[in-house]
Formats: structure tokens, C-alpha cells, sequence
């Protein structure tokens, strides 16, 4: 039974159907129930810039997809068809591998994605819904992610705005865990870099206008501490200031900066500014050991990381086409398996017919001679099968046709193994 993938993604269907489409975390559990009823053997992959689900079907009835989608979507079929893309055996496979190993992903070499396809192949489980052949795509596409990412550098250079801050921070300070670090503003940006300076050790420090986002962001860190509510004093303590508010004007002014470094003249002060419009006053890096850095400085750092991160795309694909190779072989051999099965069942019934025939015309043997006689008839059978059975088990991709000529040639009657379709 073939294996095929229908799907939307961020690069081929717009943000309305998508968001319509999308089968959330907390859904995934009803999502599989309903796909149950058009398809008893699939995953749902399902992330925020897409949703695909990999499924068993026999030939003819794939189209059924599309009725789960607008079932769950409330969309006519007819909207659907025009952005889903299909692809079947082993161009699911290729993608799925490429999907896990963030080459699919919007942020190329996304770490998030590789947990995003384990969750989905957990859920399938739960639900009863991987069969043997969905158990292994997934997780083979796992393994090939994770050596992707040990071997490459695809998954490396941040490429978010508030890792990189953080990142240049350390690059510039040393160990984060030596240093005091103050992050202004609580919005999505300030989450981000605060967990990113927590997630290296980081002393953090949390400064917001409103005190209530600081605490929820505090509180949901368990190892950070919330600002005093005195900006100076905060500033006066601080090694490194990530500041990331949406103030329409300066948070920190110049003034405000030669005030604090007054106390602590020999001690540097670095200030990374990713705010728009800017909340550091730019006049301050003239102030003796302080320093100044705003997006357009990380913006240059992003495009280089991004620049290096393109550069493993090369060496990605290599490893991929390696793995993919080692799992069709897997799933050829598991097609062939019925073919390999009955070649033996009729190799052997010729062999015991004429093993029967042979001794009826010889003059009566002893137990071991007729052992040996039956070991030999054994052996030219399994030799003569030999480089057959291992062509059928290797399925190379070149000789799809090897079963059927099997068949043909030695009159075979396959009998279809329900475990091997699935």
C-alpha cells in the first residue's frame, strides 16, 4: 500500500487558509480521531507555518484527503485542491526528511521542527495510527534530523533578532554567567532574550514600565529577578542592556548613561538596542567605556548567519540522500517481502517433490546419508535463489520492476501480507 503526503505550507498557500487548516497541539488528539474515519494508518504534522498528514491509502482512494480537509477546515473542497500539495512513496519520504531536517522551514535549519515531527509520530502512536510503515518513516526522518544537525552546521547562528543579541553579547563579555544582564521590556522580544540569557547561565535582571508583564515574564522564568523600578539604579548594576520596548521616544538618554558611568568608570557597559524606534540614546557610545549596538548591527549579523547557514545546505542534502537510500531499500525489501516469501514456499516444494522422487529410486539409505542428501538438495536451492532474493531485498530504485519479472518467470501465486501493505 503506497504512503503519500498532502499538505499546505507557509510557501505555498496563504496565511487564511492556513490558519483555517491548522490543527493546533491541543487539537491534534480530535484531528487524528476525525482523519481516522477517511484513513486507519497516518500522522498529522502540524506546526504553526504548516500542516501535512502522511497517510496509507490503496491506490484511487487518496482523494479522500481532501473531504477530511474541508470536513475540518470548513472549506469547499474546491478552494482546497488548488493549494494542497500531494506527493506520494518516495517523494513524501524526501520531504518529510527535508521537513525534519529544517530545510522546509521558513528559519532554514529550525531546531523547533525536528521536536514538531517526534510529537506528531507520539500522537500517531496514541491514537493507534502508525503502522509499521509510518513507525519507521518518522522515525528515520528523526534520526536524519538529528545527524544532520550533529554533522552540520545548518541548526547553528542564530537567526532571531534576541538570540542574537544575546549571542553578540557573550562574544563581547565573555561567559553571561560572570555578568549581569539587564533586559528592558517585556514584549515578545524581551521573552525571547530573556530566555535566551537565562538559557546560558545568565544573572538577569527584568525592567518593565508595567510591573505586572515583568513579574509574569520573571515568574515564568523561575531564575531571573524583577527590576527595583529604579532605572538608574538598574543601569548602575548592569553589564550588558538589551533593551526591546515599543516607546515612541528614548528609554535611556545620554545624560542618563554618563550620570551611571560617574560610578563605575573602569567597568564597561554595553548596550544592545533592537528596539524600533531606538530606546539608547546612539550620543552614548561617546561616553568612555560604553558601547552601543542597534538592529542594523545585528541585522548584519543575522544576514552573515544566515549566509553560513545556506553554505551546510550542500552537505545537508548529502546526508539526507544517504539516509533516504538506507530507508526505500527498507521499504523496497518490505514490498518484496510476499515475492521472496512465495519463491521460497514453491523453491522448496519442488525440492521436497523431487528429494521424495529421488529416494524412491535408490537403494535404501541410513538416516545420515539421507541428511546429507536432504542438506545438499537445501543448499542448491538456496544458492541458486541467492543473488534473486538479495536483488528483491536490496529494492533498488532501478529495479522496481524485479518483482513482477520474478512473478512471471516463476509462475509465482503471491498471497498479499496485510503487514507489509501497512
Amino acid at each position: 500500500m503506497p504512503l503519500f503526503a498532502y499538505g499546505v505550507n507557509h510557501s505555498a498557500t496563504p496565511i487564511r487558509l492556513r490558519e483555517k487548516l491548522a490543527i493546533t497541539t491541543s487539537r491534534l488528539g480530535a484531528g487524528l480521531e476525525m482523519l481516522r474515519d477517511y484513513y486507519r494508518h497516518a500522522a498529522i504534522l502540524s506546526t504553526c507555518n504548516r500542516t501535512e498528514v502522511y497517510f496509507l491509502a490503496h491506490p484511487g482512494t487518496e482523494g479522500s484527503i481532501l473531504r477530511f480537509f474541508a470536513e475540518w477546515s470548513g472549506l469547499p473542497e474546491a478552494d482546497l485542491r488548488q493549494h494542497l500539495y500531494t506527493y506520494q512513496d518516495y517523494e513524501a519520504f524526501h520531504h518529510l526528511f527535508e521537513v525534519a531536517a529544517g530545510l522546509d522551514s521558513m528559519i532554514i535549519g529550525e531546531y523547533e521542527v525536528l521536536g514538531q515531527v517526534k510529537h506528531s509520530l507520539e500522537a500517531a502512536r496514541k491514537a493507534g495510527m502508525a503502522s509499521l510503515k509510518i513507525e519507521r518513516l518518522f522515525s528515520h526522518a528523526i534520526s536524519a534530523g538529528r545527524r544532520v544537525r550533529s554533522e552540520t552546521a545548518i541548526s547553528q547562528h542564530a537567526l532571531s533578532i534576541s538570540s542574537i543579541a544575546v549571542d553578540q553579547a557573550e562574544n563581547i563579555v565573555g561567559d553571561l554567567s560572570q555578568r549581569r544582564t539587564l533586559v528592558i521590556g517585556a514584549g515578545e522580544a524581551g521573552w525571547l532574550a530573556a530566555e535566551a540569557v537565562v538559557k546560558r547561565g545568565g544573572h538577569l535582571t527584568v525592567f518593565n514600565r508595567s510591573a505586572e508583564k515583568a513579574k509574569l515574564l520573571v515568574d515564568s522564568l523561575g531564575s531571573a529577578t524583577l527590576a527595583s523600578g529604579n532605572l538608574l539604579d538598574e543601569l548602575a548594576m548592569a553589564d550588558i542592556v538589551i533593551s526591546c520596548t515599543s516607546a515612541p521616544h528614548h528609554v535611556v538618554g545620554h545624560g542618563q548613561v554618563a550620570e551611571v558611568m560617574k560610578t563605575r568608570p573602569d567597568r564597561p557597559l554595553m548596550f544592545i538596542d533592537i528596539a524600533v524606534p531606538r530606546d539608547i540614546d546612539e550620543k552614548a557610545k561617546e561616553i568612555p567605556n560604553v558601547y552601543v549596538y542597534n538592529i542594523d548591527d545585528l541585522n548584519h549579523i543575522c544576514h552573515q548567519n544566515r549566509c553560513k547557514r545556506l553554505a551546510e545546505v550542500d552537505r545537508v542534502k548529502t546526508i539526507l540522500a544517504e539516509e533516504l537510500e538506507r530507508f526505500y531499500r527498507w521499504w523496497q525489501s518490505l514490498r518484496n517481502r510476499p515475492v521472496i516469501q512465495a519463491l521460497y514456499q514453491k523453491a522448496e516444494a519442488i525440492r521436497l517433490e523431487q528429494y521424495e522422487e529421488t529416494i524412491k529410486t535408490l537403494p535404501p539409505l541410513d538416516e545420515k546419508s539421507l541428511g546429507h542428501l536432504d542438506a545438499m538438495t537445501q543448499a542448491i536451492v538456496n544458492k541458486l535463489l541467492h543473488t534473486v532474493v538479495d536483488k528483491l531485498k536490496l529494492g533498488a530504485v532501478a529495479q522496481n520492476d524485479l518483482d513482477a519479472t520474478v512473478k512471471e518467470l516463476f509462475n509465482l501465486e503471491v498471497l498479499v501480507d496485510e503487514k507489509t501493505e501497512v
